[in-house]
């Protein structure tokens, strides 16, 4: 199938695996960078996949704030990061995954054309599926997909889950979503707000897999060869390293430490660290937001050094613009956020 989204078109190829043994989620993240860095490999591509139970945390999320670590390790579920923004999501046999890797620098528009086709597939079996404004695609006003992205030299990468069905106990215990986040989204669990494609459809697993592949990429496919399966087992090695998963995002404590949900952003939650004048000394940023460029190198190291005011940060970020770091954030906002809850006698 062919999608326009104005600035270019997604042609889908679909990739398979020359076997089909059972893997963990890691090989499969490290599948959508090897894609993406295939220099024969034109156009865009996508592959369908699932896991045994698995939690797949955001880039910048705090995981042992938002996943039950001893309810997964009892329950012998993985829990793995990735390397794309946005939140945690539950993944087991009983949903879809689905990955897709596109020649386009735009994220944002890569991410709506992706969101919309998906939704597309979904109105194609008779569900009343929408893409919203943001990473969720959904049946009515319950959320039957997650997504997320990031950016790689040359090419992005959308990847997302598809509840085919749902496993509650495991979902509603293995992800401990802060409070804000939950009433963000009007509901009081995880669980409240989610829908699958059974409950609307009698379409089985297997057909609706099949359904989904003829629909997005019709007959075109790309085989893997074996040397290609070697090759993504060495990336992905990387996501097992010590400290990857569990990395600390700073070694010091924060002197304010806060969470705010903002309305077509996400989460954020940042831990600022003063210096004994009053100035910043460091700003991490956790949550579930998106990034479309580095946190560190594009916007908050213009504030080492700065008075936390309004004033201040104002003229230390005068010509940034913090949207093009984090999807749907302004500069000014994003000043607002780090202010406002920041109890010193320096506002401006």
């Amino acid at each position: 199938m062919e999608l326009s989204c104005g600035l270019y078109s997604l042609a889908m190829i679909y990739v398979t695996l020359p076997d089909d043994r059972p893997r963990r989620l890691p090989f499969y993240l490290a599948m959508e960078e090897y894609l993406a860095s295939m220099p024969g490999l034109e156009g865009s591509v996508m592959f369908m996949w699932q896991v045994d139970p698995t939690v797949i945390c955001g880039r910048n999320q705090d995981v042992e704030k938002e996943v039950n670590l001893a309810y997964c390790r009892e329950n012998s579920i993985d829990v793995v990061r990735r390397k794309s923004g946005g939140g945690c999501v539950f993944a087991d046999r009983s949903n879809i995954m689905f990955s897709m890797v596109t020649p386009s620098a735009d994220v944002c528009t890569t991410f709506s054309a992706y969101t919309g086709m998906i939704a597309g597939m979904l109105r194609a079996i008779g569900l009343d599926a929408t893409d919203n404004s943001r990473n969720d695609i959904l049946i009515g006003d319950r959320k039957v997909s997650g997504n997320a992205f990031y950016h790689l030299p040359g090419r992005s990468i959308v990847h997302g889950t598809m509840l085919y069905d749902i496993d509650p106990r495991h979902m509603g215990r293995a992800i401990t979503p802060s409070r804000a986040k939950l009433e963000s989204k009007g509901v009081k669990s995880v669980n409240s707000r989610l829908t699958t494609v059974r409950e609307h459809s009698s379409i089985t697993l297997p057909e609706f897999m099949a359904h989904a592949r003829a629909w997005l990429c019709g007959n075109a496919e790309y085989r893997l060869t074996p040397d290609d399966v070697a090759a993504i087992e060495v990336l992905e090695q990387a996501y097992y390293r010590p400290g990857w998963l569990l990395r600390p995002l700073r070694h010091r404590s924060a002197a304010v430490t806060f969470s705010r949900h903002v309305e077509g952003v996400g989460e954020i939650r940042p831990d600022i660290t003063l210096a004994p004048d009053g100035s910043i000394e460091c700003i991490n940023l956790t949550g579930d937001f998106f990034l479309l460029s580095d946190l560190d190198t594009s916007l908050l190291h213009h504030l080492k050094g700065v008075l936390p005011t309004r004033g201040a940060m104002s003229a230390a970020l005068a010509g940034v613009d913090a949207s093009q770091t984090i999807a749907g954030l302004s500069t000014g906002r994003f000043i607002e956020i780090l202010t406002e809850n920041l109890k010193q006698p320096l506002y401006e």
